[in-house]
């Protein structure tokens, strides 16, 4: 009698580990951006530096919070507001590229790291710069 109540506990005991596990899986923060690239087109280098802002979005179900947002140049800057985003609101990401000394075709990269259950998003900005 003492096994079967032992084992009885045991299953018990690993059911409701197993479903708190996937009740924590289920609350996550998901941040996806509106669009993955921009385009500015033809810059010229004398018009100085140009910005673009991605619209983030939390599709998740816990609160978003961005805590780092990586370029992959100095010349590219990127700004965002270290706030928490709620589950369905949306934040800002500004990202200003500086053309001097730079003519020619570009691309930049801007990697954002968040909480959220997909890891580090990227996104692109391109143009040529006279």
């Amino acid at each position: 009698m003492k096994k079967a109540l032992l084992i009885f506990t045991c299953l018990l005991l690993i059911t409701n580990i197993a479903f708190a596990q996937n009740e924590s899986e289920k609350k996550t923060a998901k941040l996806v951006t509106t669009e993955k690239e921009f385009d500015f087109g033809t810059i010229k280098e004398a018009d100085g530096p140009v910005s673009h802002t991605f619209i983030i979005k939390n599709e998740g179900t816990s609160p978003l919070v961005i805590t780092r947002a990586t370029a992959s140049c100095g010349c590219t800057t990127p700004t965002f507001s270290p706030e928490p985003v709620a589950p369905g609101k949306t934040t800002e990401l500004k990202v200003t590229y500086n053309p001097a000394g730079r003519p020619g075709q570009f691309v930049k990269t801007v990697a954002i790291y968040s909480n959220g259950s997909d890891g580090a998003v990227i996104v692109r900005l391109k143009g040529i710069v006279e």
